[in-house]
């Protein structure tokens, strides 16, 4: 299969097709209209154009290749459902497979163009044969129609091999990994600097994602607000009185997700009871229990590839207990001391110091830090991360993990920016077997997360759709549960 999509011009079909006789060949071929598609210039045409622009004038006098990606065998004759690229997708809102952006050098900057594989027209016998044809999977864009809609110039992806044949690797960047045909094409010409010259290209794009413009912003809200709808829809089918799947959960989520945006923007994790201490519990092969939490991380990738990334803990019976709720009120005041520190200037790192802070303070009031809070935040110490595990949060956008070949200094030692969308994400984690906490505290995890923009004066609460204190998180539950199960 995979030499199938890298050139083969073979039609993939299944291994159980019946043959086609002449006579069924014959008559196939003949008595079909060719529609065509009424294709606009999407508005956000000339975002994507500014993006290349940027890069562009990064890297003078080279060739840059951006590949979205091959389709993934998921078993057998059966694929993975394709996602691209997010790099290219930035780039070029394109989202087809087997599609490569080259951005040659011409005048004072690049041309562009989106090499695709053309439409299987009626013109040949791919469009009923082959499990990529038109029958098969609806009716494709051309070329042209490609170009109206992107606003890029496209050529056929046969001609691919010829143009990347043309580069001299020495002024060629490849963004490595995503096509092998690409990554054997153009090949590295000095290892060494060839790896580092790639991994600049891919650091460029990393750091013009950091700030997100207008559009960036109202896709991520939409994803966040579909979010907000999609924890809604799982608040009203769950129980105060007896336990339900994980997977009920992961799967009315998932419902809200493929109707209002694209898809699950990363594998939902719905941790009942001790699995919520399990930081990326996905299995989902456990059932809640009333008298426990239930944390749920989730977020709908909406229809143009932004995602939100949002966590809840709610107690499934509908009340926390006393200690429950102590635990989520140190997790909730490490939050908001989190999203009062954020403002332009602050450092990437301050602000997971002052969750951390928060959270070793209330650790301390526990009565489970083994040294004080001064000597637990030392660097030759963090001990209280015994019980928090990971960093206060993330960057956020076309990926959940946004901006991830970002330089450190740039990201994790660098400084805020008006414009930065991040996840503020602290948690508390009591594992099950850990023998240094008292056995009521065992088996119990609390994170919330939210998703902020970075403002001139401080930041924008996105997800504030959904509630965050104890006391409204309580109130919330139990006016979703009154308003019952709804369709998306």
């Amino acid at each position: 299969m995979a030499e199938q999509n890298e050139g083969n011009t073979t039609p993939k079909t299944e291994s159980h097709d019946p043959d086609f006789p002449e006579a069924l060949l014959q008559f196939m071929r003949t008595g079909w209209r060719d529609d065509t598609l009424n294709v606009t210039p999407r508005p956000e045409t000339p975002n994507y154009a500014k993006r290349r622009a940027a890069l562009s004038d990064a890297f003078p006098g080279e060739t840059l290749v951006i590949p979205s990606g091959v389709e993934k065998v998921r078993a057998n004759d059966t694929d993975y459902h394709f996602r691209p690229g997010s790099d290219f997708v930035y780039l070029t809102g394109d989202s087809d497979p087997d599609s490569v952006l080259v951005m040659r050098p011409s005048g004072s900057g690049h041309d562009a163009v989106v090499y695709s594989r053309q439409r299987s027209s009626k013109e040949t016998d791919e469009f009923f044969r082959s499990r990529d044809g038109e029958l098969w999977v609806g009716r494709r864009h051309t070329l042209r129609e490609k170009s109206t809609e992107l606003g890029v110039d496209t050529a056929p992806y046969a001609e691919l091999g010829q143009a990347l044949a043309g580069c001299a690797p020495a002024r060629t960047r490849v963004l490595r990994g995503l096509a092998p045909v690409v990554d054997r094409t153009v090949l590295a010409y000095e290892p060494d600097p060839q790896v580092r010259r790639d991994r600049a290209l891919a650091s460029v794009i990393s750091e013009l994602k950091l700030v997100k413009d207008e559009w960036e912003i109202a896709q991520l809200q939409d994803a966040i607000d579909a979010t907000v709808r999609g924890f809604e829809d799982v608040a009203r089918i769950l129980p105060a009185d007896r336990g339900v799947p994980e997977r009920l959960l992961e799967g009315v989520f998932g419902l809200r997700a493929r109707v209002d945006g694209n898809d699950v923007g990363y594998s939902s994790i719905v941790g009942a009871g001790a699995h919520a201490t399990i930081l990326h519990w996905v299995r989902n092969t456990g059932v809640t229990a009333p008298g426990e939490l239930l944390l749920m991380d989730m977020g709908v990738e909406n229809r143009n590839f932004y995602t939100a990334d949002v966590t809840r803990t709610v107690p499934v019976s509908g009340t926390f207990t006393p200690l429950q709720r102590q635990v989520y009120d140190i997790v909730h005041a490490s939050q908001q001391a989190g999203m009062d520190a954020i403002k332009p200037g602050v450092k990437f790192h301050d602000v997971h110091l002052t969750c951390m802070r928060a959270l070793a303070e209330g650790l301390h009031d526990l009565g489970l830090l083994p040294v004080s809070v001064d000597e637990a935040m030392s660097d030759k110490s963090t001990v209280y991360r015994r019980w928090t595990l990971h960093g206060f949060g993330h960057m956020l956008g076309v990926d959940v993990h946004d901006c991830s070949a970002a330089r450190k200094e740039t990201y994790r030692d660098g400084a805020l920016g008006e414009g930065y969308v991040l996840t503020v994400e602290p948690g508390l984690y009591f594992q099950p077997e850990d023998e240094l906490v008292p056995e009521e505290l065992r088996g119990v995890g609390v994170r919330i997360e939210d998703d902020v923009l970075v403002t001139a004066d401080g930041c924008r609460n996105l997800s504030a759709g959904l509630p965050r204190s104890s006391a409204e998180v309580e109130a919330w539950l139990s006016s979703q549960r009154e308003a019952g199960p709804r369709l998306p």
